[in-house]
């Protein structure tokens, strides 16, 4: 009889035997029976409880804030689910989105058209994410020590170039557009931008061959280069996409706060990681989806709207957010446990049925 792997430590083929296993489910078992479902029906029962009992959630006021406030966050949180999904993370995003900031600042205090400054800081950012996927695909570093420190060197750098001093002066025009929502909806035109990059991730990830490689490096990258993927170009062109969405969500941040400043958006690179990790994205790789990640985003400022609608300060609502990150990451490890102990048990009783057979 052969030695099988124990349970507590899967091998590669034993995660993707788990992952073509799940595909062997009925269909509305894959689509309710999924993480991403259940924070989806968490995330509709937060709304209709705090219309029930939030003053003013049902404002058009609420909605209009709630997504502009959490709009860098699903931006940024679209490269980062493909980033994460290869287990790979990207630290350095609200480095890039504070130094693209004093970039579109510096560049329009310099007399620049808006535009040229704005395209430049983007391209800011898309060097940033090159300095990143470099690091980690030819010098072959760990991704999560080199945006570690491009985190402390990015915002550095931001901070440096502006000091304690801010810009505050922008175009009128390009200001009110940041701001202003989609002719006769509470919602803000940033949502349209938003909403095309999120189809063309979706179709990158779900619909096509550089989606699947995605999965493949994930689950076993020696694999996924075997079957010919080129897992170090992919990633780099992952850090890329970072950099650069981080950029153009560091130009809308300026927008939208009137504000340009080296410490801008300064923590925002745990809350992408909590919504995408909430959302259904496993942090070991080769597992998630993006309706589940922007599901997580909208549960996380949907909760803290509503929490500060009904008085509770920032320290409980970070408390709050905390609990269902780590319930979220508990409750996935309990999940692939369950997984694996099913598998286990499985193999062990074919092999016992074969033995009994042979005998």
């Amino acid at each position: 009889m052969t030695a099988t792997a124990p349970a507590s430590a899967p091998t590669p083929e034993t995660r993707t035997a788990r992952t073509y296993q799940t595909y062997s489910n009925p269909l509305w078992r894959r689509v309710l029976l999924t993480r991403e479902s259940a924070v989806i029906g968490l995330l509709i029962i937060v709304i209709a409880v705090a219309l029930a009992v939030v003053p003013n959630f049902d404002s058009p006021l609420t909605v209009t804030y709630l997504l502009r406030d959490i709009a860098p966050i699903l931006l940024i949180a679209l490269p980062m689910t493909l980033i994460i999904i290869t287990e790979e993370i990207d630290l350095s995003v609200a480095s890039i989105v504070g130094l693209s900031s004093v970039m579109t600042g510096i560049l329009t205090q310099a007399g620049l058209p808006f535009p040229v400054a704005a395209i430049a800081a983007i391209l800011v950012g898309t060097v940033a994410g090159v300095i990143n996927g470099f690091l980690v695909t030819v010098v072959g570093l760990p991704s999560l020590a080199v945006t570690i420190g491009t985190l402390a060197l990015f915002r550095g750098i931001a901070v440096g170039l502006l000091g304690t001093t801010a810009v505050t002066e922008f175009p009128e025009f390009w200001s009110d557009l940041a701001r202003d929502n989609i002719p006769g909806t509470p919602i803000p035109g940033i949502m349209i931008p938003f909403v095309v990059l999120a189809i063309g991730f979706a179709i990158l990830l779900h619909f096509t061959p550089f989606g699947r490689s995605l999965y493949a490096i994930g689950l076993n990258k020696e694999a996924a280069a075997f079957s010919g993927v080129d897992v170090g170009r992919t990633k780099f062109l992952l850090f890329v996409m970072s950099g650069a969405v981080s950029g153009f969500a560091g130009v809308y941040f300026t927008l939208l706060y009137n504000n340009a400043r080296g410490d801008n958006a300064t923590g925002m690179e745990l809350q992408v990681i909590a919504a995408v990790l909430l959302g259904g994205v496993s942090i070991f790789g080769g597992r998630g989806a993006l309706h589940g990640v922007i599901a997580g985003v909208l549960l996380i400022g949907t909760l803290g709207s509503a929490l500060r609608l009904a008085g509770v300060t920032s320290d409980i609502i970070n408390v709050i957010t905390g609990v269902l990150l780590v319930l979220s990451v508990v409750s996935a490890s309990l999940l692939a446990w369950l997984r694996r102990r099913r598998i286990s048990a499985i193999g062990k009783k074919k092999e016992r049925e074969l033995a009994a057979t042979s005998s």
